[in-house]
């Protein structure tokens, strides 16, 4: 290994001529790319506690972090990990799941807040770059474009996101909670989820996810004034569910005074369609809900247990935050 390490040392001396001239457009975007990761990677901090690892970023120089909800699943402690080394304990803020979003801090430190964008201004075709800790290799880069926005994206556990940004940016386990940025270094989004491919049993390669930037900042304010989201934006429908083979939702309690009580729907119910579309999954309810807002009124379509069918009309509650 040495000799080939000298041999190589001796084919292709430092002082050599580059091999081409790239165009002065290609060299602008490389530099670009490396002031991104220079700027932006101290904001963003590795999470680890007793599940496993994530990332998260610096929202504000008090030492709040936000990061996926996923992440900080299965409680703490916490241990922040800067992108020099530095470690850090951290406790929970608050969390909220339906948007799967959360708040840690750390206190007695000075982190470096990252800047937020516009995620409405963002275009198909936008440069996109993810800083992580992908499998726990701290400060990883990877580079894409954002590919399209997506409406009622589950997740695969009953949580479903109202718009989310696709990118080509490889994400990984462990960028969940890390920062999307664009050419300006400034975070469009959270990486979440990879899509899987059921052909191959993996993730999709090129088809990754991210919460955007507007949504992260409405939750994280919210959370780092109050403990909790007091304004949640989300349609509620005031019910506990459970899945069935396929055939619908099964309500297993309804919220007294809740939407779906006022509106006649009982526990043993299925439901089957919300607003013209089918539920036959609590990942399908999830996503339809997420494209809905409290107030708004629906058909919802509920079969009863003796198998008699009904469309009832639901005027929306507001998911509760707290």
């Amino acid at each position: 290994m040495r000799r080939l390490l000298a041999l190589a040392m001796l084919a292709f001396p430092a002082s050599a001529a580059a091999a081409v001239t790239p165009p002065p457009s290609v060299v602008a975007l490389q530099e670009a790319n490396i002031r991104v990761v220079a700027a932006l990677s101290p904001s963003v901090v590795q999470i680890e506690n007793k599940q496993g690892l994530g990332s998260g970023i610096v929202f504000d120089a008090k030492g709040d972090i936000v990061t996926n909800n996923h992440v900080i699943e299965g409680g703490g402690p916490y241990t922040v990990t800067t992108s020099t080394g530095k470690r850090y304990p951290a406790k929970l803020v608050g969390a909220f799941p339906p948007d799967d979003l959360a708040v840690i801090r750390v206190s007695g430190a000075t982190l470096q807040p990252a800047t937020f964008a516009d995620s409405s201004k963002l275009h198909v075709g936008d440069i996109a770059i993810a800083i992580g800790n992908p499998l726990g290799l701290r400060s990883s880069v990877t580079e894409g474009i954002v590919s399209a926005f997506r409406e009622g994206v589950t997740e695969g556990n009953g949580v479903a996101l109202p718009t989310m940004i696709q990118t080509s940016a490889a994400i990984n386990p462990g960028n969940s909670g890390g920062a999307l940025a664009d050419i300006y270094g400034r975070v469009i989004g959270i990486p979440t989820l990879a899509a899987n491919d059921p052909q191959i049993g993996g993730a999709a390669p090129g088809i990754g996810f991210a919460i955007p930037s507007n949504l992260v900042r409405d939750v994280a304010e919210q959370i780092v004034q109050h403990g909790k989201v007091v304004n949640s934006h989300r349609a509620y429908l005031g019910v506990s569910v459970g899945d069935t083979n396929g055939s619908g939702v099964y309500v297993g309690s309804v919220k007294s005074g809740g939407a779906a009580e006022k509106a006649g729907i009982k526990a043993g119910d299925v439901i089957t369609s919300v607003a013209g579309h089918a539920t036959p999954t609590l990942d399908e309810l999830s996503s339809v809900l997420s494209q809905l807002k409290p107030g708004q009124s629906v058909k919802v379509v509920v079969q009863s247990q003796d198998g008699s069918k009904r469309t009832v009309q639901v005027t929306l509650g507001q998911y509760p935050g707290g």
